[in-house]
């Protein structure tokens, strides 16, 4: 387990985390997902809620309906212990779907799809959605907005910043609460925000945390463990979700029922689980009938991309001014950084990655990090090279200049 000193590591850092937190917030609300990671985090906090006598605590779950039957038989496990106030969400929504290029969403919990509904609702659960919005990421702070109106709210949830390149910068980069940084605003004028405790921890620390305490967990990890998936791809979210996609490949081998109902009811399933990886993923070698990568990926925006919204986002992003997300930067440098870059961008269409998760993270990599400073730089020295002979500036303007562009 990652060691700070010699009297702290993460797991006491977390511990110090939640309790101050505890002290600072009359209401705390777990998020949870059946993942590893909101399990530890659940722990802590009840471990927490317990020490200071703030039982039962609330646990937020929204059931995005195509889940694992294991993930739904463990969240079931989890709301309905004594020491939990269940948040269970099995209300309409609408949730992107990463395994169709032609039907770009899952409506969640539709009535009028009730037989083909892939596991049923439970009794315990919130069935009416009352809070202003269908889309599933916009739910967390509606939900909190509107049954905690007037109450400072704290939310946490088990995000690490291992996984993401892009999760670290964004979690560590600016104070949120106090002197907090892991964490951001849900609404500033009603005090809700959401907290990120175990953000230093590494899945090592992770499943050491579990092992060691004899935790329940979620047993689909076991089940994709036997089946060969790699750590990356052990995703416990809804099975069409761009970051879990690859699950569907094993799911009519792990639960043939989940499978059964899954294929009828999520468009573009099937032919995901018989394509397998060349469905969504970048092929290692160029086809011969293309001339680089960039004619590929375009001409799979062309011919894949149903939507001509879609169509309009990917090349607006092609084209933005965001020099890390355009294709202007990478034709900067040599060939490798513009493969590089066309290959992640048919990986964007190919898993119809309209979020542009997987731009944003290769932005936030640390060979594009590099590239970036780079190019920095470069322009400061252009820069230089235009002010330092130019007579209208003084000694120490240019002095000044020199400093403000060697920061």
């Amino acid at each position: 387990m990652k060691i700070y000193s010699n009297s702290q590591n993460v797991l006491k850092a977390a511990l110090d985390r939640i309790r101050y937190l505890f002290d600072e917030f009359p209401n705390v609300i777990v998020g949870f997902s059946g993942g590893k990671d909101s399990t530890v985090t659940l722990n802590l906090a009840l471990q927490v809620a317990t020490e200071k006598n703030r039982l039962p605590l609330k646990v937020l779950f929204i059931d995005q309906e195509a889940e694992w039957q294991g993930t739904i038989d463990y969240v079931t496990t989890i709301m309905t212990d004594e020491r939990v106030e269940p948040m269970w969400y099995q209300m309409p929504m609408v949730i992107t779907n990463n395994a169709s290029s032609y039907n770009r969403y899952s409506y969640c919990w539709d009535e009028k799809e009730k037989d083909n509904w892939i596991h049923d609702k439970h009794p315990l659960s919130i069935k009416e959605n009352k809070y202003g919005t269908e889309r599933f990421h916009e739910l967390f702070e509606k939900i909190i907005g509107h049954e905690f109106k007037n109450i400072k709210t704290c939310y946490l949830a088990g995000v690490r910043t291992e996984e993401s390149p892009k999760r670290f910068v964004a979690l560590t980069d600016a104070i949120t609460y106090k002197w907090i940084t892991f964490g951001s605003a849900l609404n500033k004028k009603n005090q809700h925000y959401t907290f990120y405790p175990i953000y230093d921890w590494s899945y090592t620390d992770i499943w050491k945390f579990i092992n060691e305490n004899n935790i329940a967990y979620n047993k689909i990890y076991d089940k994709l463990y036997q089946h060969g998936a790699v750590l990356n791809d052990m995703r416990i979210s809804n099975l069409h979700h761009e970051t879990a996609i690859q699950s569907l490949m094993l799911v009519q081998e792990i639960e043939p029922q989940t499978w059964n109902k899954l294929a009828h009811r999520i468009d573009g399933a099937s032919s995901i689980k018989h394509i397998k990886k060349n469905s969504f993923t970048c092929p290692n070698d160029l086809p011969y009938m293309f001339k680089d990568w960039e004619e590929y990926a375009i001409h799979l925006a062309e011919n894949i991309i149903q939507d001509d919204d879609n169509k309009k986002k990917l090349y607006k992003v092609l084209n933005s001014n965001n020099i890390e997300h355009s294709c202007k930067f990478y034709k900067r440098f040599n060939q490798n950084a513009i493969d590089k870059y066309w290959r992640i961008i048919i990986n964007t269409i190919l898993s119809s990655d309209w979020d542009f998760t997987k731009i944003k993270n290769f932005a936030m990599s640390m060979p594009i990090a590099n590239l970036r400073y780079y190019y920095w730089k470069q322009f400061h020295k252009m820069q230089w090279e235009k002010i330092k002979h130019n007579k209208y500036f003084t000694f120490e303007q240019k002095q000044e200049i020199w400093n403000q562009l060697n920061k």
